[in-house]
């Protein structure tokens, strides 16, 4: 069964989902609608995104050590209320989204907070692979929006697969948090730190190093 543009804005009604997600649902049972809601709420998009409008502002900061205290998160996950915030379903989602950032890295929270001057140098960049790989002009720009996806996905908190799981993103697990707990959940910001990052290594050859030294004991 297929389906339209408006049978997709219908869903949405329906469900207060997003666009995608209802397109999604659609197209994963073949049109039909009372299955699509269905799917939704099976997943918890169509429940949690009845409480996207809400204030969420409690919550937990984690922190997360690991690598020998190589690498350190500080991460801020926030919900409605501070009875939810002690409950060990929220502070084991806390925990889970802090190791993910120490593992995968991600640069950015989502899409929305990458600076247009870095997505610009990006397109440039794949652009210029796109053209060395003698690609036809036409399709160079989808071929570009296609990667630049693939950037968001790459460096984009809420875009990256769990690394626990992945077959969701980020922001699906959050999704599905807010559902099952049933307040609206959230992550604000987070920061990553690796220790000696932006350092300029001290690189010396061992001769020399060795060589230095005898003259420094000489002296």
């Amino acid at each position: 069964m297929s389906f339209t543009a408006k049978d997709v804005m219908t869903l949405r009604q329906r469900t207060g989902a997003g666009m995608m997600d209802c397109k999604n649902a659609l197209t994963e049972t073949n049109g039909d609608m009372e299955k699509a809601i269905d799917y939704l709420r099976e997943k918890g998009i169509a429940k949690a995104a009845k409480k996207a409008g809400r204030i969420a502002a409690e919550g937990l900061v984690e922190s997360y050590i690991h690598m020998n205290g190589t690498i350190g998160v500080l991460v801020e996950v926030n919900c409605e209320t501070d009875f939810v915030a002690r409950g060990d379903q929220f502070k084991t989602l806390v925990h889970d989204i802090a190791m993910h950032i120490a593992a995968a890295k991600p640069e950015y929270l989502n899409s929305s907070e990458v600076p247009a001057s870095v997505i610009e140098h990006e397109k440039n960049i794949l652009r210029a692979q796109a053209k060395e790989e003698g690609k036809p002009e036409h399709i160079i720009e989808r071929m570009v929006e296609g990667r630049i996806k693939s950037f968001y996905e790459e460096n984009c908190l809420l875009n990256q697969k769990f690394v626990k799981d992945t077959s969701k993103t980020i922001e699906q697990l959050v999704i599905e948090a807010t559902a099952t707990i049933g307040e609206k959940i959230s992550v604000r910001r987070f920061t990553r730190y690796e220790m000696g990052e932006g350092l300029e290594k001290k690189n010396e050859n061992l001769a020399d190093e060795v060589a230095a030294q005898v003259a420094k004991m000489k002296g």
